[in-house]
């Protein structure tokens, strides 16, 4: 009676040392249970989960660009910009000036890398001439180039105080020195090829297009 009673007080001590135990002794079904590696529970996702982590995972991001060549010209334009819309620091500034030519609507944009370009249309300034330095044209014919150009585009959109300085001496001579310095590097800067490499490129590519039909729409 003694070591039964022992017994029972050694278990009933057990029982509260360790109460898990006796949780699920007094409970079988709990020793079902079993822990499962933490990646597994990713097949308890709803259905269509994993194919839209897979979408994303796979998606890829487009690096943001203006490619603007549809949109709108203003029909009273008072200048005409002419730019190499393949140069990525030129496009910085084309379009800051876009977005203020929105509320003004006085320049033209023209892209001289397009194969819609059309020299005809534009006094005569051929690809080669213009990728060499910075080409604008005034509603009235006039060709100005270098800095005068930047100063008379920005007049147009509200911020001619930008480059008011540069139409006097000396800075006017300082400031086109320092752009013929931009201009002659300037494919070197933003790690394009050499302008003869991008003209025979540019030749290779016409005398296809001529030949056949492979850049017909």
């Amino acid at each position: 009676m003694a070591m039964a009673l022992t017994r029972a007080s050694c278990c009933s001590l057990a029982r509260q040392r360790n109460p898990l135990r006796s949780i699920f002794m007094q409970n079988p079904h709990h020793q079902r249970i079993r822990f499962r590696h933490p990646l597994q529970s990713f097949k308890s996702y709803p259905a269509g989960f994993q194919h839209r982590v897979r979408a994303i995972h796979e998606a890829t991001v487009e690096p943001i660009t203006s490619n603007k060549q549809n949109e709108p010209q203003p029909q009273n334009w008072n200048i005409k910009m002419l730019y190499d819309g393949d140069c990525p620091l030129c496009m910085r500034e084309v379009n800051m000036l876009r977005e203020r030519n929105e509320s003004y609507g006085t320049i033209k944009f023209v892209d001289i890398s397009s194969d819609e370009y059309s020299p005809e249309e534009n006094q005569g300034l051929d690809y080669k001439t213009v990728m060499g330095r910075i080409h604008a044209i005034l509603s009235d014919g006039t060709v100005v180039t270098d800095v005068e150009a930047f100063r008379k585009l920005y007049e147009q959109v509200g911020l001619g105080w930008v480059y008011a300085v540069t139409k006097y001496e000396p800075i006017a001579t300082i400031a086109d020195a320092v752009y013929s310095v931009w201009a002659k590097y300037r494919l070197q800067v933003t790690g394009r090829p050499p302008l003869e490499e991008i003209l025979d490129t540019r030749k290779k590519k016409d005398e296809i297009c001529n030949n056949s039909n492979a850049c017909k729409m």
